[in-house]
């Protein structure tokens, strides 16, 4: 059975940016020292150049270019699957933050 904790679900959304949660609990960085906020950037950075890729290849389809309208479908599928993984995980951080605000101190 796989292990579905909160430490190994950030390992596989972040990388090796978050490589040890420690005895405290609080996040460590790892080898190239990036803090969360860093490798939230370069994520959201490779988001974007998926979907100018995915762009750029429409465009060669469409002005002929292009004839390989395989790999134009799969420009487009990976900008639209990083768009919505990273949707998902805008998502949690804000449903984090709103239960964070929700409690009682």
């Amino acid at each position: 059975m796989s292990d579905f904790t909160v430490k190994n679900n950030l390992k596989a959304v972040l990388g090796p940016g978050l490589t040890d949660l420690g005895k405290t609990g609080k996040a460590e960085s790892g080898e190239d020292g990036k803090s969360f906020a860093e490798n939230l950037t370069d994520s959201i950075k490779q988001v974007n150049e998926l979907q100018k890729d995915a762009d750029s290849a429409i465009e060669g389809l469409v002005t002929g270019d292009s004839q390989n309208i395989h790999d134009t479908m799969i420009a487009v599928s990976k900008a639209d699957l990083a768009f919505r993984m990273t949707m998902q995980v805008r998502n949690k951080i804000v449903e984090a933050y709103q239960e964070v605000m929700r409690m009682q101190v």
